[in-house]
């Protein structure tokens, strides 16, 4: 932590202030909340949400109280995932902090302007942490190897330089996951009584990646708007990643295949007409096979996506469309373009003067076709990019043949 950091600056002043500390697992929320007491001299109390009711906040205020009055000495309490507790439980807890009774140190892994409510947000300070980086993973493994009284420095071990990387590389930043994979890896390099632990223990230790991934919090947003950014740039090895961070994360393969399918329209569209119905083939093949095997639909509608021309003209021409519905003259059907299938429709005058375009050379005839009273307008402008370069040639002719000026290139 920089030496100006706000944080530190705060805990080196003696005088904390009530806060939230957000962040992924294994980042050292519980390590930070025990400084902070520690620092500023202050009885430290602990509370789980996943247990602790209004009851166990009751008697916490009420020792906090205590201790104010007896011998001045504050009280910090560390509420582990704040964000579990309810609306009434959170409302407990105002009292103490708006009047000082307290420190309150939440700590959370979910976005907190989701999950904590309003008015315990507005009297805490938000700290948010990040994963640890691979070279603090590596400090924080060769402390661990060399610290006697709390770490492993009994045991005389080192560890391979390659085991080292691939510890800190395959933890997702978390510390503590760090530590306990260290500590087994260890225990396997001591039983067979070598006195380093290698990429072999560590590969052991850890069985598999941690796959830092939450699908009902806001890092499910955050990833899959990742993987939508990365389609729509083109870019298909990152689209790759972030998609297969969502399967091995156990992500919804079907909210996946509908994002797809709004991809292929949304950000590709007329560019190439074979986007649709191939991600529309891929979420098909999804519901009739299931995972895994459907992996194989979803990767090739993303690959798909990804390298194919983009365009965004269908979307600006629905919003140019919408904005004259909406905001332009009252629409009136022009006699001529009313449908005349009905007894007694011609002598309304319905279809009168209708010119059918299959009769006329091309396909296409000029007449009418805009409401009474709404100027013809140029709504959809077809990009430069696939398909739409075809499109857009034959749209000049249509335009032509219609007497309209010709429309932009977007």
């Amino acid at each position: 932590m920089a030496a100006n950091a706000a944080f530190r600056r705060l805990v080196e002043s003696g005088r904390p202030v009530s806060m939230l500390l957000w962040g992924p697992p294994g980042t050292g929320k519980t390590t930070l909340a025990r400084l902070v007491a520690s620092r500023a001299e202050a009885a430290f109390e602990t509370l789980s949400a996943t247990s602790a009711g209004v009851k166990d906040i009751r008697e916490v205020l009420a020792g906090a109280k205590n201790r104010l009055a007896t011998d001045e000495r504050r009280t910090v309490l560390f509420l582990d995932e704040i964000h579990r507790f309810a609306k009434n439980q959170q409302d407990a807890l105002l009292p103490g902090v708006e009047d000082g009774t307290l420190i309150l140190i939440g700590a959370t892994t979910e976005n907190p302007f989701f999950e904590v409510n309003s008015p315990l947000m507005s009297r805490m300070t938000l700290f948010r942490l990040e994963p640890l980086r691979p070279e603090e993973m590596a400090e924080l493994i060769k402390r661990a190897l060399s610290d006697s009284e709390r770490g492993l420095g009994e045991m005389g071990l080192d560890i391979e330089t390659d085991a080292l990387e691939e510890l800190g590389n395959r933890t997702g930043g978390d510390g503590r996951q760090a530590l306990n994979s260290l500590e087994v890896a260890a225990l396997l390099a001591s039983g067979d009584d070598r006195s380093t632990i290698s990429i072999g223990d560590v590969a052991e230790a850890l069985q598999r990646r941690i796959v830092r991934y939450d699908k009902v919090g806001d890092q499910h947003y955050d990833v899959i708007s990742a993987f939508i950014k990365s389609v729509r740039g083109s870019d298909p090895d990152a689209a790759l990643y972030w998609l297969f961070l969502m399967l091995e994360g156990g992500e919804d393969p079907e909210f996946i295949a509908r994002r797809l399918i709004i991809l292929a329209s949304e950000d590709i569209g007329l560019a190439d007409p074979h986007a649709l119905p191939l991600a529309v083939a891929a979420a098909d093949a999804l519901a009739y096979v299931g995972l895994p095997e459907a992996t194989y639909h979803l990767t090739e509608a993303t690959i798909y996506l990804a390298a194919a021309p983009k365009s965004n003209s269908v979307g600006r021409a629905m919003a140019r469309a919408r904005q004259l519905v909406t905001d332009g003259p009252s629409a009136s059907v022009p006699p001529h373009l009313r449908s005349a299938a009905y007894p007694g429709a011609e002598r309304l005058g319905h279809g009168s003067g209708y010119r059918d375009a299959h009769d006329f050379e091309g396909g296409v005839v000029a007449q009418q076709y805009f409401p009474d009273g709404v100027p013809a307008e140029v709504l959809f402008e077809p990009g430069e990019q696939g398909d739409e370069s075809a499109m857009q040639r034959r749209l000049d002719e249509i335009d032509r043949i219609l007497g309209r000026e010709g429309r932009g290139k977007g």
